[in-house]
């Protein structure tokens, strides 16, 4: 049977952090075995709210394809593609613009929640406000089956549907397939300033890439249970992003349980707890770390990595397009010419 298609990736504005691994890296791991895995590195969306850093966007995406190879995605079973080297995407997104209104674009939930956290106010760029749009060409382009999200990226995966059914039923064709999301069991991490969601926006968050030594600073600063004042009182565990990377990465469950009822019925130190989850993260990180080290010695053949998963996926769209096109009757201009 034909492996089903899943659509993934991360926009290049930076390295990756551990909330990137528990909400979607660890389930690429999973899935790059069962499935045609299409893993995008996009550069252009980055663009999108850093249209004044290309350098940065450029440099980003070398740094967060040596944190996929560094966790163990395997080029032979994944396709890590860059998304500026698709140019049937973006004549997709254009297609596309045509199919959906302004008014829905401004609606679109997530859409609305970003350009009030990236304090946008009255000045989006239009290329953030088609972001939804562009997207819908990402996923299409690839037939994909399934595009693992977040619970708050899922009206994203519902413009998408709306754009496949107009598409399909105003040009009268099955061409376009209809993703479905995939929520991840652990959606997120959050910040070790206690803020919701690790970000590198909000600057609180653990890298792939982070040295020991920083990965020491930032547990040992980590926000816990504000009421935990001294070493005897009772601590909260529910809320207490501490002990929320603990239940990630602590191998130990059986003494886990009992470091928490320690801690809430007091007698047991932040510091305590931190030491605790300081080994738990470098035990997970060094490994990491090296193979990224191994890999940046050798960033020509990175590259290669890059580029041949571009081309496999450009060849990809391009008959994605081609259908699209022959549905729309514009094929025609290239038996004209």
């Amino acid at each position: 049977m034909t492996k089903k298609i899943v659509l993934t990736g991360d926009r290049t504005s930076g390295p990756l952090h551990l909330g990137h691994y528990v909400g979607s890296l660890a389930n690429r791991l999973k899935l790059q075995d069962d499935y045609q895995q299409f893993i995008m590195l996009a550069d252009m969306q980055a663009l999108t709210d850093h249209a004044s850093e290309p350098d940065r966007i450029v440099k980003s995406i070398l740094e967060v394809a040596l944190d996929y190879l560094a966790v163990g995605i395997d080029p032979k079973k994944s396709t890590i593609f860059i998304q500026s080297l698709i140019p049937a995407l973006s004549e997709l997104t254009m297609y596309y613009l045509n199919l959906i209104t302004w008014n829905r674009l401004k609606h679109n939930p997530t859409v609305k929640a970003e350009i009030v956290q990236k304090g946008f106010g009255e000045n989006v760029p239009a290329g953030f406000m088609i972001y939804p749009i562009s997207q819908a060409a990402d996923i299409t382009a690839f037939k994909a089956n399934i595009v693992p999200v977040g619970d708050d990226q899922l009206p994203m995966i519902e413009q998408t549907v709306e754009i496949v059914r107009k598409f399909n039923r105003t040009y009268n064709t099955s061409v376009l397939i209809e993703p479905e999301a995939m929520i991840p069991a652990i959606a997120r991490l959050p910040g070790i300033d206690g803020q919701a969601k690790m970000s590198k926006t909000l600057n609180n968050a653990i890298y792939l890439s982070d040295p020991a030594d920083i990965v020491a600073k930032k547990v040992k600063g980590m926000y816990t249970d504000p009421n935990h004042l001294r070493v005897e009182d009772p601590g909260k565990v529910e809320g207490n992003p501490v002990f929320t990377y603990l239940d990630v990465f602590y191998p130990d469950k059986k003494k886990l349980q009992e470091l928490k009822e320690h801690y809430q019925r007091g007698g047991l130190g932040d510091s305590i707890v931190k030491k605790e989850l300081l080994e738990a993260l470098q035990a997970f990180l060094d490994p990491v770390r090296k193979k990224r080290e191994e890999l940046k010695k050798d960033l020509k053949e990175v590259m290669k990595i890059l580029k041949e998963g571009s081309d496999k996926a450009n060849a990809f769209a391009e008959n994605t397009l081609k259908e699209v096109k022959q549905a729309m009757h514009l094929d025609i201009m290239h038996r004209l010419f």
